[in-house]
């Protein structure tokens, strides 16, 4: 079964001079010697390394004391979670489900050999506990496509022990200075061998050192990123300027030199999402909380915009790429929605006083949410390994590589896309007016969630226009947000009480009381009422103020 471990770690650049003396560093008491372990690990990846490009790590290793496969996730700088299987000859189902979003039906390959002696170091405090691994790794790293090249280094790794506090990282990290030693220029192992075993490299750096000298091409390089630093710098700044709203917005430029157009804010938008869904599709496998809700959450603002900006993409290629995207939120849903129900049916119950639960209550309760939630997980994970939900990333990358622009795109986004932010406005404010207008019960109901949907898509279209609109489409976005809220706080009193009803007969055929379920039944026809008497003073100064 899979093991996931969180890793915190640092790599330092080291001039084969080994590890200096850290019986200096705060805290540590002793620094004790672990041998040295023979490690070798092949590294997998497609032909065209999305892995690496994600800079997600796939290897099998021998040696050391984890010997297996391990698949690695960043999480922030220093920081990534690895999955962890034992040692077999072809890689586990478990871990290619992790990968299976970026590799889609591309073979995965041998790419990188690397081979380590790793001379390992523990550092403990006082009482024993180890606080971090310190290693010496000489690295010979090969690689296994194309020319085969090769490459050699040796480096210093630090590890934090589980449970310990980042800050003994950076006192280590200070006793390193003082030594002489710096953080690696390479964030891993593999980003290393990639690009120091990278065909004709090697050419390329003797034909340059014979031509300018060793010292020259550093020089060449710092001047070429500084410039480079310098110039997306001064992109950033204009960007930045250019996002406080009004008409400088569309004077933005974009890195090639030319004017940000509508269809380059909306295609922004577009490939955000993207990447968000095919990046949390392993968080979804490993049920990381909320990750579910986002991944929802980007499939709506994708059809969203697709619909919102009409105009600027052909709706001929777009709308069946939004069908499939309702039908993965549908399937996302079923899960988010077992969620929402269950907290909020344990936070009702949980403030009831004593008297007022009659009967197993919480445990039919447990039992409910367990069998709905189970079920649906299974569903879930078999959507994600279906050839549908892969079709459907691969149409979404299509669709970003050839977008398909209609002729509104290149206008400015100041005309272009404030008016479809308004538009969708309009049409939720018909919807509100309309919902308001019905008598409480079934169809107001019904009426107040096509206003939600709409809301959520107005706010969605606003904030794809944020970058383009500044301040103004922000501000839109925060205050559709209450609207959306409000609600969806009266949808989700809807399903509640379903969900109690379903409880209620539960409870009733097996001989138990319905008194409980009555009670939360009359607190969620309550807070419904009350979301409808809140509604109208939070929408109309809303809709006298859009102003964009």
């Amino acid at each position: 079964m899979a093991e996931t471990k969180r890793e915190i770690e640092r790599k330092y650049e080291s001039d084969d001079s080994g590890l200096p003396d850290l019986t200096g560093v705060a805290g540590v008491a002793a620094v004790i010697d672990k041998g040295v372990a023979e490690l070798d690990a092949t590294y997998y990846d497609t032909a065209d390394e999305r892995l690496a490009k994600d800079a997600i790590t796939l290897r099998r290793r021998t040696g050391g004391g984890d010997a297996g496969w391990h698949l690695k996730f960043p999480v922030a700088p220093g920081v990534r979670d690895e999955i962890r299987e034992p040692l077999s000859t072809a890689l586990p189902r478990s871990i290619a489900g992790l990968v299976r979003s970026r590799v889609r039906g591309t073979d995965l390959l041998p790419v990188v050999r690397l081979r380590s002696a790793r001379d390992v170091r523990e550092l403990t405090d006082a009482d024993g506990r180890v606080l971090a691994e310190v290693s010496v790794d000489a690295v010979r790293a090969e690689r296994l496509t194309g020319t085969g090249g090769q490459a050699q280094w040796t480096e210093i790794e630090v590890e934090l022990a589980d449970g310990v506090d980042v800050a003994v990282l950076d006192k280590i990290e200070k006793r390193l200075r003082k030594a002489g030693v710096r953080p690696s220029t390479s964030p891993s192992k593999l980003a290393r061998a990639l690009a120091e075993t990278a065909a004709g490299r090697a050419e390329e750096q003797a034909h340059a050192e014979e031509a300018e000298g060793a010292e020259t091409i550093k020089a060449g390089k710092k001047a070429k990123a500084k410039a480079k630093a310098k110039a997306e710098a001064g992109v950033r700044a204009g960007v930045k300027a250019g996002a406080g709203g009004g008409r400088k917005a569309g004077k933005r430029m974009d890195p090639a030199g030319g004017p940000l157009t509508s269809g380059d804010h909306v295609l922004a938008y577009l490939r955000e999402q993207r990447d968000t869904i095919v990046g949390l599709d392993p968080a979804v496998r490993r049920d990381l909380p909320d990750s579910v809700h986002r991944m929802r959450v980007a499939t709506r603002r994708t059809r969203s915009a697709f619909k919102s900006y009409g105009k600027l993409l052909d709706r001929a290629v777009t709308d069946p790429i939004g069908a499939e995207l309702k039908w993965l939120a549908g399937e996302l849903g079923v899960d988010r929605d077992q969620e929402v129900l269950t907290e909020r049916l344990t936070d009702a119950l949980g403030g009831l006083p004593r008297s007022l639960v009659a009967g197993p209550v919480r445990t039919r309760l447990r039992t409910w949410a367990h069998a709905r939630h189970g079920g649906s997980r299974r569903r879930l994970i078999a959507v994600l390994d279906g050839r549908r939900y892969l079709a459907l990333l691969d149409a979404l990358d299509a669709l970003i590589a050839e977008p398909p622009l209609l002729e509104r795109a290149a206008g400015k986004p100041k005309k272009v896309i404030s008016k479809a932010v308004r538009k969708d406005v309009g049409k939720l404010a018909v919807l509100v007016d309309q919902a308001l207008e019905q008598p409480p019960g079934q169809e107001r109901d019904v009426a107040l969630h096509e206003a939600r949907k709409k809301a959520k898509r107005a706010r969605y279209a606003a904030e794809a226009a944020a970058p383009a609109l500044g301040d103004p489409a922000s501000e839109l976005v925060k205050s559709m947000k209450s609207v959306q809220s409000l609600l969806g706080d009266h949808q989700d009193s809807v399903m509640t009480r379903e969900a109690l009803r379903e409880l209620s007969r539960q409870a009733h055929t097996a001989g138990e009381s319905s008194f409980t379920y009555g009670v939360l039944y009359g607190r969620e026809e309550r807070r419904a009422a009350d979301v409808e008497r809140e509604l109208p003073g939070v929408w109309e100064p809303l809709r006298a103020g859009v102003d964009l």
